[in-house]
């Protein structure tokens, strides 16, 4: 699985595969430089489109210098801004300088006129992960009219003037694309810097996955290879019982279609037989529009998974909660309401069973641990309280994050912004619950069921786009499986 490194770590893993392939800090430089041009021209942007390359007196400076020189022998017309005079640049960047052909135009930042048309394409490449303070001066005068521009702005590795690790504190590119070497910057990866991140695009430049997992940290990336042996093969002669008994509670009278929702999404999954509690008058209706679900009031016995929460309502006696707690002492899948309602009786976290897995929404999670002033903070927050309470947080959103009670925390990498839709989480509810009750660990039931959830949400949206519901990711569950190869 791919590690995330802090940025004060990139320098110090640069240095040591250098030191390891026997090659220089300039060679580097430059696998990074022509990863970049690949993706670049695998984009099939406008060959008549003019690139300004800003560059800074960095590294990542003069990862820009060195990009704009693979441009422009391409074919593109290429204006390189530069920062800083030459003797100022880091030795890299000079070495670069020195390369440049004589089709580039070049200007220092006090002679360039801003005459860029539209069309234009922008790289930034003013300043990397090192970055540890607000932007002043030339820097960020030059960033705000950057920002200003209607062209299209490309950052590399990281958008200038946001820290690595941090949330922002002034001002940064407003990119459309950051085009991030090797593994994403942790704040790549906070809600409040989607404006300045754009579309995150990760580029390999040839460090081995296997060469990060050298470094301490406990942030990682989940990706679909990552995903696939986590799947429990399943025998030609498995039946319905081999597939996981599970239960979904919720639905308060007269609100009982996001538990619905979970439960033909644990359906979908995988799940051999699938209940779900509602009221009794509720039954009836369901049965008629939904047969593959067994409906009860009651809490059965012999269950192998339980979720609970969608649509059950806060009105609960917190004895009554206690006692579901204590009758399935096996991990549960808490979600919604079940959350609002432990947050309403906070001493019902103690008969919480051990690995159970908590579904929260932003503001849900909030509810739980209070206010937090930005992701950095929530995110520490979430592993806290996975650590203390032995359990597991799935903090839901772009880049859903996996909280484990051993402290590592995981970053979905599959999803769209289409499903932010009413409903969407009961569906992830009712996976997580599937898997749980097929057999899975409970963090694998997590990682497998939030990544699935979000590729059978990539599937829905090739042909619905804006107008995706939650039931249409329902419809894409099968498909997602189809895809990953698991049979």
């Amino acid at each position: 699985m791919l590690k995330i490194l802090s940025g004060k770590q990139v320098s110090l893993l640069d240095s040591a595969f250098i030191q390891s392939q026997g090659i220089s800090s300039w060679e580097l430089m430059d696998q990074a430089a022509y990863a970049f041009t690949d993706w670049f021209m695998s984009q099939n942007f406008c060959r008549e489109s003019k690139i300004y390359i800003f560059a800074g007196k960095g590294n990542n400076g003069g990862d820009g210098v060195a990009i704009a020189r693979l441009l422009s022998v391409i074919g593109f017309s290429v204006v390189l801004v530069n920062m800083y005079p030459l003797e100022e640049c880091s030795p890299d960047n000079q070495k670069n300088l020195k390369r440049l052909p004589a089709g580039i135009q070049c200007f220092h930042i006090h002679e360039f006129d801003w005459q860029i048309a539209a069309s234009s394409i922008i790289i930034d490449a003013l300043l990397g992960v090192g970055l540890s303070q607000p932007l002043s001066g030339i820097l960020a005068s030059t960033v705000q009219r950057i920002n200003e521009l209607s062209c299209k702005r490309i950052a590399i590795d990281i958008p200038s003037g946001l820290p690595a690790d941090g949330p922002l504190n002034g001002d940064a590119i407003e990119a459309d694309i950051t085009v991030t070497f090797q593994f994403p910057k942790l704040s790549l990866l906070f809600p409040e810097h989607a404006a300045y991140t754009g579309k995150m695009v990760i580029v390999d430049i040839g460090i081995p996955t296997s060469f990060l997992q050298s470094f301490e940290g406990n942030h990682y990336l989940l990706q679909r290879e990552d995903v696939y042996p986590l799947h429990l093969k399943k025998s030609d002669f498995i039946h319905k019982g081999d597939m996981g008994k599970v239960m979904l509670i919720g639905g308060s009278k007269g609100k009982v279609g996001a538990v619905l929702l979970a439960s033909q999404a644990a359906l979908r999954t995988g799940s051999g037989l699938v209940y779900t509690n509602i009221p009794a008058e509720e039954r009836l209706i369901c049965q008629v529009a939904f047969p593959e679900i067994m409906y009860t009031t009651d809490l059965l016995d012999d269950l192998d998974a339980v979720g609970v929460g969608p649509g059950w309502g806060t009105t609960l006696h917190p004895e009554e909660i206690a006692h579901l707690f204590e009758k399935y002492d096996f991990p549960l899948v808490l979600d919604a309401d079940a959350i609002n309602l432990i947050a309403k009786y906070p001493k019902l976290l103690k008969k919480i069973p051990s690995n159970s897995i908590f579904t929260p929404h932003l503001k849900e999670f909030e509810r739980l641990v209070g206010p937090c002033e930005n992701h950095l903070v929530r995110l520490e927050k979430a592993k806290d309280f996975a650590i203390r309470n032995h359990v597991i947080v799935v903090l839901k959103g772009a880049f859903t994050c996996i909280s484990s009670p051993q402290g590592e925390q995981f970053f979905n990498t599959s999803g769209n912004k289409y499903m932010a839709t009413a409903g969407s989480g009961d569906v992830l509810t009712g996976v997580i619950t599937s898997f749980l009750g097929q057999g899975y660990s409970p963090i694998h039931a997590a990682l497998v069921g939030v990544y699935h959830h979000g590729l059978a949400g990539d599937i829905a949206a090739r042909t619905k786009n804006r107008g995706l519901i939650a039931s249409d990711i329902i419809r894409a569950i099968p498909q997602s499986f189809i895809e990953m190869g698991i049979e």
